[in-house]
Order: C-alpha cells, then structure tokens, then sequence
C-alpha cells in the first residue's frame, strides 16, 4: 500500500511534467532571454520567495554564482531570502513584513535588473510588493506560479515573463519549478557557453 502511494508520486510527478513540456518551453525560454540580456549587460538577478520557494531561489542564485553543470564566469545573482537578519528587521521594528523583499529591490534593483519571484498560489503580499518595486525600478519580472498565477500575474507587463505550472498541488508545483530553474540555468549557459550535448 505504501509502496504503491510512492509509485503513485513518481507517477504523477512524470505525467505533469511531460503534459507542461510544450507548455512551459517557451516562456521558460524567454525567461533565458531576459536573464541573458540582464547579465550580459552588466545586471544582477534578484530571486526570492516564502518558505520551499525561498530554498529554491538561494538555489538558483548559487547556480548562477558558482555554476551550474559547467564551468563558466560568474552571474550576478543574489538570493533575497537569504539575510535572516534583514528579513526579521520588518518584524522587530513593527514595519509592514510584506515590504520585506520590496525594500531589498529598492535598495539593490537598478533598471535592466531581473526580478525572479517563485509562488505556488501567486498571491504573497510581499512578492506582490517586490513587483511593484522591480517595476518602478524599470525592471523585468520573472514569475514562477502554480495554475492561474494568481494577484501576480496580474500584475505583469508585457515585457515581464510567467511561467505558469499547470496544477493546483503544490509538491507538483515545486518539482516543476525546480525542473523549470534547471531549464533556465542550462538554458542561459547554453547560450553563452554553446550547445553542449545533455549526457
């Protein structure tokens, strides 16, 4: 029985992913695209998110840093989720919580930069405000949600990217991200490195 139930995760998890492949491949792709032109231009990615979300945006900044499958220069990353002292600063001095990433892109986001927000439902106030803030900094925004990609979406322009897993659960929603960063990753590498071919 519990077996089964395991089997039963893999299962589900392989149906989604290949059902999001087409679906997926092309603002995945241009989410290569604007974190090219960001970091080619001398940009920073700014990536944040709560909870499993906040783990996987530390993951894509340390990508980004020290590499991801190949050697290769740095890219200007940093994970927003990742100085407990700044987070909690909000908390301490009684300040609104949900400026907490908001601040962290005014004080660090300059036009050209990328703003990388990860959200299973699209609706946390503070990635709401971390829009807002990368927008009024001339920023993109790209956005990794669950279904409908909720107040976030929303919120996008034309020139921002959503990539939108097609799924209400939100361990599916997760792997598809992590799959989705491994994609953006190996898609920018690609791009400045060459074609190399997937062993």
């Amino acid at each position: 029985m519990l077996e089964q139930r395991i089997q039963q995760h893999f299962i589900d998890s392989a149906d989604l992913k290949y059902q999001a492949a087409q679906a997926l491949s092309h603002p995945i792709a241009a989410a290569v695209q604007a974190v090219l032109a960001c970091v080619t231009s001398g940009g920073k990615v700014l990536a944040c998110g709560n909870g499993p979300s906040a783990a996987e945006a530390q993951q894509f900044a340390a990508f980004c840093v020290a590499g991801f499958e190949r050697e290769r220069p740095e890219l200007a990353a940093l994970a927003l989720t990742a100085d407990s002292t700044l987070l909690t600063a909000a908390a301490a001095a009684s300040q609104d919580a949900a400026q907490q990433f908001a601040r962290q892109v005014r004080a660090l986001g300059q036009a050209g930069d990328v703003l990388l927000a990860l959200s299973v439902t699209g609706n946390d106030a503070n990635l709401l405000a971390a829009t807002e803030a990368a927008h009024e900094r001339d920023m993109t925004v790209v956005v990794l949600t669950g279904r409908t990609g909720g107040k976030l979406a929303a919120l996008l322009r034309e020139t921002d990217v959503l990539i939108s897993v097609p799924h209400d659960r939100a361990a599916r929603v997760r792997e598809v991200h992590a799959l989705a960063l491994h994609c953006l990753c190996d898609g920018v590498d690609a791009q400045l490195l060459g074609e190399q071919e997937i062993p």
